[in-house]
């Protein structure tokens, strides 16, 4: 082959310097039969390697219609499974550009891909990072082990298994948002897989073990652990004694040691951010408990308690009265299960389907701007009472149960979480930091929540209240309902309450909040806080 181009390339130099005279001399105007001739092998390869490529792109169309069809066939269980999610993410994200970009590109390839984007929505890399975070927020509210997680186990239910390359992606990716703690997890995993790739007698000695190891050294020394990155280190040198950047850390990490303030620095760790603080708080530690499904502490009261079927004497409910279940008493909170049949709840989704969009969650009530902020992952949207007769038979059927003026409520709000969605504590009342939150609406302060489950979770997804140690998990068609303010009209710290990530499953809910105005004689005002 390289002889043949190098003929081409002869007789194309001649036959730059002579193009315009081929026809004075037969002598050179053989050189075109030469290049005719190399011209039409280099043809018949380049024919070869097309047919190649064409026989590439109809496996990738092949795996690419199989993959789709086997997660079509149950779309919820599939997309339900976190480790799933984010491997669809990958797909069209880091393995799109690694495996399908080369094969497919070619002259034609821009216009045919910007049809294609024309169609379709395809993940982005937020998406990608997106997808790394919810792992590890599961991986650190279920205390999910890493290696199981790796080998196909998320707290006993099935799920992919993750390669050396797919757990040493995700330790990039995660070392990428400067989550070093989760990036050393993932590289360990990815570390594990390739000693037990490797013949027995080797060892994990070769190339991408070192850069494994290199890595791995960086995180922990990332996360303050200087002797652990010390001894990688050396680990490193003893594979590679010329491994030049290793030495050099070496010699570094040995000069940092030998300062006798090393120990302390030691002990208080890196610099950690607001969210690192919120994950080591009490109170993450009582929400990811109740998420777990433990008891925080003993529910007081319990003993009075009670089940039962209230009808309020109200026409609505004489024939269908509310099946009302006690979980605390201050707060008030119950569960009313069967409020919504199949039927509605798949017409509520169906109308709020096509018009969701990404659940603000940070608000500045000076200027109305809204921002999001992963501490709440899902998607919502707002049905008015017109929107649909079964949006207005339910809010009906609300002020039925709890005889509270449904004119002094919120549209109805339906949310859809996504891959580990959920929405860490906070109140559903306004209180002094967010100030005018519902001037707009100007119906006064929330004084009660009516959240409606619209779907079974496999796993995860609780509403849990870290103050009192209530956890309400997901029952399709029931609902939650709870007071945020006492009758006094102060306002009750003991509501605060969470959306636990969704382990496995998929999670829709439709929130009703009631404002305090008009309520006057349906909740009647006391000084007491608690008569």
């Amino acid at each position: 082959m390289r002889v043949q181009i190098f003929l081409s390339f002869f007789a194309i130099q001649i036959l730059s310097r002579i193009a315009a005279e081929l026809f004075t001399s037969n002598e050179h105007l053989q050189y075109v039969l030469f290049a005719e001739r190399d011209i039409a092998d280099l043809l018949r390869r380049y024919a070869i390697q097309e047919e190649m490529r064409l026989e590439s792109i109809r496996k990738l169309a092949d795996d690419y219609e199989n993959h789709a069809n086997n997660a079509l066939s149950d779309i919820s269980s599939y997309l339900g499974n976190p480790v799933n999610a984010f491997l669809l993410i990958k797909r069209f994200t880091l393995d799109w550009d690694k495996n399908v970009s080369p094969v497919v590109y070619n002259n034609t390839w821009d216009s045919m891909f910007d049809e294609f984007k024309r169609r379709t929505i395809l993940p982005s890399s937020e998406d990608l990072a997106g997808a790394v975070t919810a792992l590890n927020r599961l991986h650190d509210t279920y205390l999910l082990d890493t290696s199981m997680m790796a080998n196909g186990n998320l707290n006993g239910i099935p799920s992919p298994l993750l390669s050396e390359n797919e757990c040493y992606e995700l330790s990039q990716l995660a070392y990428k948002e400067g989550d070093f703690h989760h990036a050393s997890l993932w590289m360990e995993q990815a570390f594990t897989k390739r000693e037990r790739t490797l013949p027995i007698t080797g060892g994990c000695n070769d190339q991408k073990c070192v850069e494994i190891i290199d890595f791995l050294a960086y995180f922990h020394y990332k996360s303050g652990n200087i002797p652990l990155a010390l001894h990688l280190t050396n680990t490193i040198i003893d594979i590679d004694p010329n491994h030049e950047s290793a030495n050099n850390n070496k010699r570094y990490f040995e000069a940092v040691m030998a300062d006798e303030g090393w120990l302390q620095t030691l002990s208080k760790g890196p610099e950690k951010s607001n969210k690192d603080l919120f994950r080591a708080s009490q109170k993450f530690l009582n929400y990811a408990a109740l998420c777990r499904g433990e008891d925080i502490k003993p529910l007081k009261d319990a003993n009075k308690f009670t089940c039962r079927l209230v009808t309020n004497n109200h026409p609505l409910l004489i024939l269908r009265p509310a099946k009302e279940e006690t979980q605390h008493l201050d707060p008030f909170v119950v569960i009313y299960h069967d409020v919504l049949s199949n039927d509605e709840i798949d017409t509520i989704k169906r109308l709020a389907t096509p018009k969701l969009n990404r659940s603000a969650t940070i608000i500045n009530f000076v200027t109305g701007d809204v921002g999001y902020d992963d501490y709440r992952i899902s998607k919502s949207i707002w049905l008015r009472n017109k929107d649909s007769e079964v949006v207005k038979r339910f809010h009906d059927r609300i002020q039925a149960i709890t005889g509270l003026n449904m004119e002094a409520a919120e549209d109805l709000q339906v949310a859809n979480y996504g891959l580990a969605g959920h929405f860490e504590p906070h109140y559903d009342f306004e209180d002094k930091e967010s100030k005018n939150a519902f001037k707009s609406i100007n119906a006064g302060n929330r004084i009660a929540t009516f959240l409606n489950y619209l779907s079974d979770v496999e796993a995860g997804g609780a509403t849990v209240f870290p103050e009192i140690g209530v956890k309400v998990f997901p029952k399709k068609g029931s609902a939650a309902f709870w007071y945020n303010m006492h009758r006094n009209g102060t306002v009750d710290y003991n509501t605060m309450h969470a959306a636990c990530p969704v382990l496995v499953g998929t999670k829709w809910v439709a929130n009703s909040w009631i404002h305090e105005w008009g309520q006057e004689f349906r909740r009647p005002c006391a000084v007491d806080a608690l008569a």
